[in-house]
């Protein structure tokens, strides 16, 4: 089978073993292990920060951010198919007791203009607070679309003129960052907190952070206990997360060139898929025009030996590269998707 479903598909390389199996440990809990506190310290200079907290999962991560930066009854502002909003269970609401504002979106993205238009006059005595803005960066279900740094520097000035906080839910960063051709840096710094994950792109088996100023972050770790994010010998898995800043940043790129490829070898073949979409490590086939249902189409996927999975769009499929797929993979898809769901090459 070859697995183009998610980035998170990714399984540690022998290298990786490695290093996991070399690790220095000691008790996370109490601050002693080694090697959880220099990823710590390695992701804050990475994400243009300060201090960062490593915790199992970027919704973990993406949770605690929203909880250090807002009281509860506050609103928080996000693009209407966002993670936060409708992938993590709800978490902003039990979790912290925010409401969750949708504001629409293009490409994963929204105007300055729309945060002020939302922001909520609390003088009444009867509306919440807009207290936060969070971004996605890459967007999950725009098709991996990373935000122009034009569009983040205004966001941040109109939040910063606001009183409003900002995060970034950066759980594909590294992409955007390689994307754009800048450090992972010069986007996060732009934030009050940002989270990365290490089990996408970056190859590792768990593992995510969240970063921000030194201040933050004492609240982030208590945040972490109370979220049931506190780990003993962490750094078996942390070595995995040094190991992917050394090793799988810079070669992210193949994944790029590979779902361009990808992209372009479908799109040959006859199927609907917009080049135009195609930044980072994501390919969205739409099947609509195929005649074909979301659900035939994967069964026929399936059955051909290539998985892809669903989106937020009914006729839609994704196909995603990562570490774990090849060039022979790609060149294999090429020939076995659209012979599975179909299509004709155009004359």
């Amino acid at each position: 089978m070859i697995e183009l479903r998610s980035d998170t598909a990714t399984r540690p390389t022998p290298g990786m073993r490695a290093a996991i199996a070399a690790a220095e440990v000691g008790d996370e809990q109490r601050g002693e292990d080694p090697t959880v506190r220099e990823l710590e310290r390695r992701a804050a200079e990475l994400l243009g920060q300060a201090a960062a907290v490593y915790v199992p999962t970027a919704t973990m991560a993406n949770q605690i951010a929203l909880r250090i930066l807002t009281q509860r009854g506050d609103e928080l502002l996000a693009e209407e198919n966002s993670h936060i909003l409708i992938y993590e269970q709800g978490g902003p609401a039990a979790l912290s007791g925010l409401v969750m504002r949708a504001l629409p979106g293009r490409d994963g993205r929204f105007a300055p203009q729309q945060v002020r238009d939302a922001v909520r006059d609390w003088r009444s005595g009867h509306m919440p607070v807009t207290r936060l803005v969070c971004v996605e960066n890459t967007h999950n279900s725009s098709g991996g679309r990373a935000w122009p740094l034009a569009e983040l520097k205004a966001l941040a000035e109109t939040a910063s003129e606001l009183d409003l906080r900002l995060h970034l839910d950066g759980a594909r960063l590294v992409n955007a960052a390689v994307a754009q051709g800048v450090a992972p840096a010069e986007i996060g710094r732009r934030f009050d907190t940002v989270t990365l994950c290490l089990s996408k792109g970056l190859g590792c088996p768990v593992g995510a952070l969240v970063a921000g100023s030194e201040e933050l972050m004492v609240e982030a770790r208590r945040a972490k206990h109370l979220f049931g994010g506190a780990m003993r010998q962490a750094g078996i898995v942390a070595a995995a997360g040094l190991y992917a800043l050394d090793h799988h940043v810079d070669r992210i790129a193949d994944d790029h060139a590979r779902a361009r490829r990808l992209a372009e070898g479908l799109a040959a073949a006859g199927l609907p898929v917009d080049l135009a979409q195609v930044e980072t490590n994501f390919v969205h086939v739409d099947v609509a025009p195929l005649g074909l249902t979301r659900s035939e189409a994967r069964r026929r996927l399936d059955a051909a030996g290539v998985a892809l999975s669903s989106t937020v769009q009914p006729t839609v499929l994704r196909a995603v590269t990562h570490l774990d797929v090849s060039d022979e993979d790609v060149d294999r898809a090429i020939e076995l998707i659209p012979c599975a769901l179909g299509a004709l090459v155009r004359a």
